[in-house]
């Protein structure tokens, strides 16, 4: 079957926006021609720097014939109603036809459309597909109106074999749909006719342009280790600058480039983010994972000897100055003790409103010092680590790299004679910075960290400006998710609600009721969690069913309910239990509707059910498992034994089925079925006090 070959050739379009256009593009298309009536078995799409590449096959020659039957007005309806039907279809009253619907009689007509040639069908969409897709930046080229990423160049178009009737109308320029492509702009410009997606594809493949973008990335991977093996080094891994690189060369070619001795001596943390944030170079370790004086380029030039070494000798010399810079700020930096740039911090805003970042270190300062005594660090190393976290700030080199602020701190720190635990809690202070960031352990570090987050959350939530819908601009669920992490992963037992208390204290400029500020704070650290726990597999109802017990703070006790809860649920007792509480709630829930004794009744439950009615073994049975299990349950919480929590309800199983199999509930007397009511209530106000079990699916 026919198909579709489309290529949109333009100047390099940016590596971080081409695969997302391929699959916008390839979505656009296909969308368009399924809505046009046009099947197809297969579309794929591909990207280089300089082209977007579409291909549709197994098209049908045209579109299918339609049928469409549509209603008109009552046959007795006025005359200018029926000519305004008939003038919409396109056809005279004799074409129509009465039907009698049961509602009166309409008339009805039946409209034939023939379906178009596919080839008369596919510029439209083409070319609607072009204009709808959604470049995050556009511009505008010479005096045309149009925009696009970059300038367009040509629009292979070609269907079936022949090129397609049409062209985009840029506004001052047409671009008509041709039927060539060109190869590398340097190695291979000259233009190639091509009929078919196989010959397409030879034919760019011998122009020296790797059309897969898997391809390309599976090249420089497999070329960037080989030089690195071949020198006795490993490729350090780098799967975003991959991404990146692949997506800047249409031939990539590694070649491994030299670090001048001279510059070995700045850290490599400098060195690495040097090489790949300005100039897009891999950087390979020694066997024991120190930073090596190599590099890996990768080459948009078929690989020839005398121009690799030209290539390798321009690069190393662009590295060289880059290096030059970065190792005069090193030096620069080291000759003011970090302790002595705390005071500029004075002239760094933090925010409008909760003042500057001097500011905000004094309050993480004083705030680390208090969760320190917590989390077992000593107080005066995590004052101090507080105190030189964000000095660095003022440093020429996180001027220059802002990536590597908190990591030049722990050097700075270390050149003036800091503590290691100092100087390790200003490195790892921002951390955890996302879900598969390493998270700090050292006592130290941990206090810092959860210090600074705990400031910024406190003091954003005290001024009102909270995350709404998908904004977040000061990134404060990336924060609680660091203190949940920091909490969960060190087992720490941390009652946030204190926490937040100790921070607030010092938060100037605060909005609103202390109890709202920490009520919302929690809710949203809630949340925050239910987030964290799902995406760990643990089953959204169960942390719905813990949570909605309220007030709890303390992040460990909480996720050890849940994962008691977890495994009662489990086994079989805890299945059945489940059931038995749904038959309880479900009765209870009917009579609370009500106007009745029960629906007022708010005491506990061993004030309101009379032994005395308590007429079948049945009943008796259960009142006591019930308050047994009471007993037992009020022990295991206050000991945090949550699993034998969990046991202690499961002794309920047993007496509740006998309960159901022989009790009636609704009895005739009205004082036994009140009491029968509120032992039911009983049963679920003793589950009620481990988890909400109401919340709980299947």
């Amino acid at each position: 079957m026919p198909e579709l070959l489309l290529e949109l050739f333009s100047e390099e379009i940016p590596a971080r926006m081409q695969a997302r256009a391929a699959e916008d593009l390839k979505k656009l298309v296909t969308e368009k021609l399924k809505a046009a009536g046009l099947a197809f078995d297969s579309a794929e799409a591909f990207v280089t720097p300089r082209r977007l590449t579409l291909v549709v096959d197994g098209l049908p020659d045209k579109q299918p014939d339609v049928s469409e039957e549509r209603r008109g007005p009552r046959v007795d309806a006025p005359e200018k109603a029926i000519q305004g039907f008939l003038g919409s279809t396109g056809l005279t009253l004799d074409q129509c036809e009465k039907r009698d619907t049961g509602k009166g009689e309409f008339w009805f007509v039946v409209i034939e459309k023939r379906g178009e040639a596919t080839a008369d069908v596919l510029p439209g969409i083409i070319l609607a597909a072009i204009r709808e897709l959604p470049w995050p930046k556009s511009m505008r080229w010479g005096r045309n109106s149009f925009r696009w990423v970059r300038p367009l160049h040509h629009i292979l178009a070609v269907f079936d074999g022949a090129v397609l009737d049409g062209g985009l109308d840029l506004g001052e320029a047409q671009l008509t749909f041709t039927g060539e492509t060109r190869g590398h702009r340097f190695l291979a410009p000259d233009a190639v006719a091509v009929s078919s997606f196989h010959e397409y594809r030879t034919e760019v493949g011998g122009a020296f342009v790797m059309l897969d973008r898997e391809d390309r990335k599976e090249a420089i991977a497999s070329g960037a280790k080989a030089l690195a093996e071949a020198e006795g080094l490993v490729l350090r891994d780098d799967p975003g600058l991959l991404d990146e690189v692949c997506g800047l060369v249409e031939w990539p070619v590694p070649l491994m480039g030299r670090i001048d001795a001279e510059f070995m001596s700045v850290p490599p943390e400098v060195l690495v983010t040097s090489m790949r944030s300005h100039q897009k170079y891999f950087a390979c370790e020694k066997p024991d994972g120190k930073l090596a004086d190599r590099f890996i380029l990768v080459s948009n030039m078929a690989s020839e000897e005398t121009r690799d070494a030209n290539i390798v000798a321009g690069n190393e010399k662009v590295l060289r100055a880059r290096l030059s810079d970065a190792k005069f700020f090193w030096d620069q930096d080291r000759a003011v003790k970090l302790g002595d740039r705390r005071e500029a911090l004075r002239d760094v805003k933090f925010y409008d409103k909760l003042g500057t970042m001097a500011d905000k270190v004094e309050r993480v300062t004083r705030l680390a010092a208090e969760v320190a005594l917590t989390v077992g660090a000593e107080p005066d190393l995590a004052r101090r680590a507080a105190s030189l976290a964000k000095a660095d700030l003022t440093t020429g080199m996180v001027g220059e790299f802002p990536e590597l602020q908190g990591v030049m701190g722990r050097y700075y720190a270390l050149d003036a004679g800091e503590d290691a635990q100092v100087a390790d809690a200003i490195a790892q202070h921002y951390s955890p910075l996302g879900p598969t960031d390493t998270c700090p352990t050292a006592p130290v570090s941990v206090a810092v960290a959860l210090a600074d987050k705990v400031d910024t959350l406190v003091g954003f939530f005290a001024i009102g400006e909270t995350p709404t819908g998908s904004k977040d601009p000061f990134a404060l669920r990336r924060a609680a998710l660091g203190v949940i992490r920091l909490i969960i992963e060190n087992g720490l037992r941390v009652n946030l609600l204190r926490l937040f208390a100790e921070a607030r204290v010092r938060i100037k400029g605060a909005q609103g009721s202390t109890a709202n500020v920490d009520a919302t704070l929690l809710d949203f650290f809630a949340d925050r969690l239910k987030v964290h726990l799902r995406e760990q597999g643990v089953r959204h109802d169960l942390i719905a069913a813990v949570f909605e017990l309220g007030g709890e703070d303390d992040l460990v006790r909480l996720l050890a309910r849940v994962h008691a809860l977890s495994h009662f649920l489990a086994t079989d007792d805890g299945a059945n239990l489940l059931a038995g509480y749904r038959r309880a709630s479900n009765i209870l829930r009917a009579e609370e509707k009500k106007d009745g004794p029960f629906a007022a009744t708010a005491s506990a439950f061993a004030d309101r059910i009379d032994p005395s009615f308590l007429s079948q073994p049945e009943e008796m049975a259960l009142y006591e498992a019930v308050r047994r299990a009471q007993t037992a349950i009020q022990g295991h919480l206050a000991s945090e034994d949550f699993t034998n929590a969990m046991s202690s309800i499961s002794h309920l199983r047993g007496p509740i089925d006998a309960f159901f199999d022989a009790v009636t509930v609704n009895a005739d007397d009205a004082a036994l079925r009140t009491n029968r009511l509120r032992l039911l209530d009983a049963v679920r106000t003793v589950m009620g006090t481990v988890a909400d079990f109401s919340r709980i699916e299947g």
